[in-house]
């Protein structure tokens, strides 16, 4: 399969996840390693404080992580995820969570993550993650 068409292929995976639809996110960048993906906070997304649950910043994270992670068309499923919370957001909000591979061996993966408030640039939460890449491949790679 061509490059081009691999990536299509890749793309297409990872934009099928029926939670990210669910909670009106989108991965705007996919690339070897590194995603971006975004969402704006709804009524539905603040606990009883009126912030972002800290779950919806978990789960923005999540995709970002496991579109970067699976950006190979090889399957990664998360090993351990650390996160701390770092401001808060509310209702409104545009975040964006970023993925970047810091480290990659054998199997497994390391990830830095970083959600943002994207009209303030504010530091929302930033997690380390780490990812098991199984044998088996979604997308094959070229010389399978």
């Amino acid at each position: 399969m061509p490059e081009k068409n691999r990536e299509a292929a890749i793309d297409a995976h990872v934009q099928s996840d029926a939670f990210m639809r669910l909670l009106g996110a989108e991965v705007t960048i996919l690339a070897p390693g590194h995603s971006r993906a975004a969402l704006t906070v709804t009524d539905q997304m603040t606990n009883f404080h009126g912030i972002t649950h800290g779950g919806i910043i978990f789960a923005l994270g999540d995709l970002a992580f496991a579109a970067a992670s699976n950006s190979r068309g090889q399957t990664a499923v998360a090993l351990n995820v650390s996160i701390t919370f770092l401001s808060a957001s509310t209702l409104g909000d545009r975040l964006v969570a970023e993925a970047r591979e810091c480290h990659l061996a054998g199997r497994t993966g390391l990830y830095e993550i970083t959600v943002v408030e994207e009209t303030r640039g504010t530091l929302i939460a930033r997690s380390q993650d780490l990812v098991y890449r199984k044998k088996e491949w979604f997308v094959p790679p070229e010389d399978a």
